[in-house]
């Protein structure tokens, strides 16, 4: 037995046994459906001015600002399709293996997968909110047509619902992160650098109420010699299909 396959039985075990699992990811899990990661290399920030997702930039320049988003979040995005991994997830929360997933990532993957028991840290593409009244819209191509998208209630913008440099994270799932992040017994971190505040305290806040921390990133991340238990350097995919079949080829023997 490989190194690589000692990780992965711990890490099945420590799943199997799990009364409280959660997952915790990042820009990693997706990027094998097509999805790039923001900042490195490659990443989006490479290619777009973040600027365009400053709150205050996008309240003073709708016009220069949705343009940008329709390509990047509606057009580009918009074609990513759930992934193995995603799949995988899903199927452990139909089989009442998996009770949560906080998600920092907003492309809806999760979701489309068959998760519903999700924490979205950074809110959805799928929904737009009035910054005005409030009111909220589900997206559709009618609704895209006028750039930038107005409310039919107040006539003032719309914003996609996910939080832009500026803006806090939401308190209802902030606070919904950092019960499950105390409640779980094991944390299967898939995906996250650990470099974005506040979303890479969670790993910690559930090391330090006791729970396993197992973490899937092909590179060594900021969690990974602070809080990780079982570290798998491997892609999503590879190690979710690793952990699915040890978890259940030795749950049917």
């Amino acid at each position: 037995m490989t190194n690589e396959d000692e990780r992965i039985k711990t890490a099945a075990e420590f799943i199997k046994k799990s009364k409280y699992l959660v997952s915790f990811t990042g820009a990693g899990v997706s990027v094998e459906s097509g999805v790039p990661a923001f900042r490195g290399e490659g990443g989006l920030w490479t290619q777009y001015d973040p600027k365009v997702l400053d709150i205050d930039y996008f309240v003073k320049y709708p016009e220069k600002s949705w343009p940008v988003i329709i390509e990047i979040f509606y057009q580009y995005m918009g074609k990513a399709k759930p992934n193995a991994a995603h799949l995988i997830l899903a199927k452990w929360e139909k089989k009442s293996l998996l009770k949560k997933i906080i998600t920092q990532n907003i492309d809806n993957l999760h979701y489309e997968a068959g998760n519903r028991n999700i924490v979205e840290f950074h809110g959805n593409t799928r929904n737009l909110i009035c910054l005005n009244c409030g009111k909220v819209y589900k997206v559709d191509k009618k609704l895209l047509e006028n750039i930038p998208p107005r409310c039919s209630a107040c006539q003032s913008i719309l914003k996609p619902d996910f939080v832009f440099f500026g803006e806090a994270i939401p308190v209802e799932a902030y606070s919904d992160s950092i019960q499950a992040a105390q409640k779980c017994d094991v944390l299967i971190v898939i995906g996250t650098t650990g470099e974005v505040m506040p979303a890479n305290l969670i790993p910690e806040l559930a090391k330090n109420n006791g729970a396993r921390v197992i973490e899937i990133n092909p590179r060594i991340s900021e969690h990974t010699q602070a809080v990780t238990d079982v570290f798998l350097p491997m892609k999503a995919t590879e190690a979710m299909i690793a952990l699915d079949e040890a978890i259940y080829s030795s749950s049917a023997e």
